[in-house]
């Protein structure tokens, strides 16, 4: 295989379906390893013990009893390397396949929850070693990602088409198509004196239950026998590809299991395969890191602290770096493309300025005979945007990016953000899905009428379709909390207007009683917004938003009650204010227990765990003639259920329910702690105490 080939294998397949949240995408902490070239296994050290609090409110007493739940190593949320897992539960299928796997997300959440726990305390010792176990265990060490100093910006991938459906995989790579030219990885090189990237892989396997043992700070499968985390990646296969029918893999492909060619051959067509590793970042969690090191920055400072969480802050910067890499297109292509013919880009004329889906990286193992590739990505999702972190990172003398063009990037981004939301928001408030420089992920010809956002197409269900990535209503809390957050620390009159419609609609659809409570959890949408004239913005009349169903996500309802308390400081609106405390107050009094604040779930979604591919359907798809054996002698073959690639969930105590549900009986029922819904409810008692009650007075 000639080295311009092997140095682009598998540069198409990440398209990855990241942070899901709840739809199927969420004593002390355990002990770390604070340096991110440890050893496989190396003996960790302790985590910091809490310090006493401040004085605080009730809001904040909250706050610190939540704390003290998600810490207390009884309730399972950490991992013995201190890792936070995406549930203490561990049967849990969403956008991780498996409860006790963690995402970049969750880690971004740590963060945030430790920001206020500084905020409230004084103390932020846990907040930075919150981010060294991020550093250690979540950013590829040099020896995972060996070979990047043969990336040449100049030709940075190949291209491979993405497909509707995962029976069109693997996608043939076509080193015909045009590449354009990536503008920012020598300078990220010259600035950091690296050619390796500083971001987050978006999932880890943090007990090697797969027994891949793909571990932090090794260049091969350590297998099962290795006690720890293991970099791990699943979706790769379209918009249509749920996570039921993902077939997991390792990120460093040393060929050790699958089949002949580990589990490349699956993802991409090529004449041949070489050894590998590929990492995906979801820039959502890298942004909400990013974030949240901006705020415990402003609170550290005010505090007097300021020089406690520098160094922290300072790391945080250097990921908004590379984080810009997810504001260009896939395949550096010119924005407005519509043809795999289309003009390759140089310098900005590939960038859309939003943080789009994934990019991602990847290269040889053998060092020998190096090449590495990097990709953006084209598909750009609302509830993925955060317009908080670009401020940060275009205005913030603490978190301006070192490399020199890149505080000019963010400033762009910034206001390029604030357009998107204003563009996708319906006559009736909510915000819809998004838009994408690659229709069909394969730089389609626009729909006849289909709008546009500087020269993107109109996307009504961005990336995926499995369910429609516009439908659960968490996106509506996380992408305009951040809104929220920018409206209050710097009174933008966008940002402000788009809350003044989206508040009132989300209001109406929020019951709170004495002994329930309920919001939004589901939407449906028809129509389209205007095709975007920055100089005088349509008012979409022909965009609508319903919404179908409501529930008690704790997570999504902690999301609304932040961004209401946001509104409500800036803006002095009382019923955002009364109805964000009386969701606290209910989930509180109505829903806590041992572990957190839960409610019951309903999963009839579980009855696909052992479904089987239907041709052109649903189901795990393998191609006939593929086998391949896990580290546990799973086979993956033509044929095989979700059930079938992850046998171990049989031994799992929560799967008697399950089975009774696949085999005629009721609707299994769970109670789930998400560690990132548990930071969402906990963080909305520490914003109220801070903004709206005692903290505030």
């Amino acid at each position: 295989m000639n080295r311009v080939r092997r140095r682009r294998v598998l540069a198409a397949a990440a398209l990855a379906a990241l942070s899901l949240g709840a739809l199927g995408v969420p004593a002390t902490a355990g002990p770390f390893d604070a340096d991110p070239g440890h050893a496989p296994g190396a003996a960790p050290q302790t985590a910091p013990q809490a310090q006493p609090r401040a004085a605080a409110g009730e809001y904040a007493d909250r706050f610190l009893a939540l704390y003290e739940k998600l810490h207390d190593p009884a309730n399972g949320y950490f991992s013995a390397q201190g890792i936070p897992y995406h549930s203490a539960e561990t049967l849990l299928v969403e956008a991780p396949d498996y409860g006790h796997e963690t995402t970049s997300e969750a880690y971004s959440f740590w963060l945030w929850l430790e920001t206020s726990y500084g905020q409230v305390t004084g103390d932020w010792e846990p907040f930075n070693h919150a981010w060294d176990t991020l550093e250690a265990y979540m950013i590829p060490t040099t020896e995972n990602q060996p070979t990047n100093g043969a990336y040449n910006p100049g030709s940075p991938a190949t291209y491979a088409p993405e497909h509707n459906h995962p029976s069109a995989y693997p996608a043939r790579l076509d080193s015909g198509v045009a590449v354009g030219q990536d503008p920012i990885g020598a300078e990220l090189s010259q600035t950091y004196g690296t050619d390796e990237i500083y971001g987050m892989h978006w999932l880890a396997d943090v007990d090697n239950v797969y027994g891949f043992g793909a571990a932090p700070g090794s260049s091969e499968l350590l297998g099962p026998d290795y006690e720890g985390t293991s970099y791990i990646n699943t979706f790769q296969r379209g918009p249509q590809e749920s996570v039921w029918e993902t077939i997991p893999q390792p990120a460093v492909d040393d060929f050790s299991y699958g089949g002949p060619n580990g589990y490349l051959d699956l993802f991409t067509g090529d004449a041949s395969y070489a050894r590998q590793w590929k990492y995906t970042n979801a820039p959502d969690a890298d942004a909400r890191a990013v974030e949240a090191a901006y705020w415990a920055q402003q609170f550290a400072i005010e505090q007097g602290a300021g020089a406690e969480v520098s160094g922290t802050v300072e790391k945080a910067s250097r990921m908004g770096d590379y984080l810009r890499y997810s504001l260009f297109d896939k395949y550096f292509k010119e924005i407005g493309c519509e043809s795999t013919s289309c003009q390759a880009g140089s310098g900005r004329s590939s960038a859309h300025y939003l943080l789009s889906w994934y990019y991602a990286w990847g290269g040889a193992l053998d060092t020998s005979g190096p090449w590495a590739w990097r990709i953006g990505s084209s598909h750009a999702h609302f509830g993925y945007q955060n317009p908080l972190a670009a401020y940060a990172l275009s205005t913030d003398a603490g978190l301006v990016p070192a490399s020199p063009t890149a505080q000019d990037d963010w400033a762009v981004s910034l206001d390029r953000q604030i357009e998107f939301f204003q563009w996708l928001q319906s006559a009736e408030g909510g915000i819809a899905g998004g838009a994408t420089n690659s229709v069909d992920g394969a730089y389609g010809t626009h729909p006849s009428g289909a709008p546009t956002f500087y020269d993107m197409v109109y996307d009504e269900a961005p990336v995926y379709h499995d369910p429609p990535s516009n439908q659960w209503f968490g996106m509506q809390g996380w992408g305009v909390e951040r809104i929220a957050q920018l409206y209050h620390e710097t009174g933008d009159e966008r940002a402000q207007d788009i809350l003044d419609r989206w508040v009132p609609w989300v209001l109406d659809e929020i019951t709170v009683t004495a002994d329930s409570w309920q919001v939004p959890s589901e939407l449906s949408w028809t129509g389209a917004p205007d095709t975007w004239d920055p100089t005088a913005p349509g008012a979409n009349t022909g965009l609508h938003v319903e919404v179908t169903g409501h529930g008690q996500d704790v997570g999504v309802a902690g999301a609304i009650a932040r961004t209401l308390i946001y509104y409500a400081a800036a803006s002095g609106d009382q019923a955002a204010a009364d109805t964000a405390k009386a969701l606290l107050d209910a989930m509180w009094e109505q829903n806590t227990d041992d572990k957190g604040i839960a409610t019951v779930e309903s999963r009839a979604d579980f009855g696909r765990f052992d479904d089987e591919y239907q041709p052109g359907g649903d189901g795990v798809y393998v191609p006939q003639g593929w086998t391949g054996t896990y580290p546990n002698g799973d086979r993956a073959t033509s044929g095989v259920s979700f059930l079938d690639l992850r046998s171990f969930y049989e031994d799992d105590p929560m799967f008697g329910e399950v089975q009774e549900y696949l085999d005629g009986g009721d609707v299994p029922q769970f109670t789930y702690h998400r560690f990132w819904a548990q930071t969402a409810v906990a963080t909305a008692m520490a914003e109220y105490d801070r903004l709206l009650g005692a903290g505030a007075q």
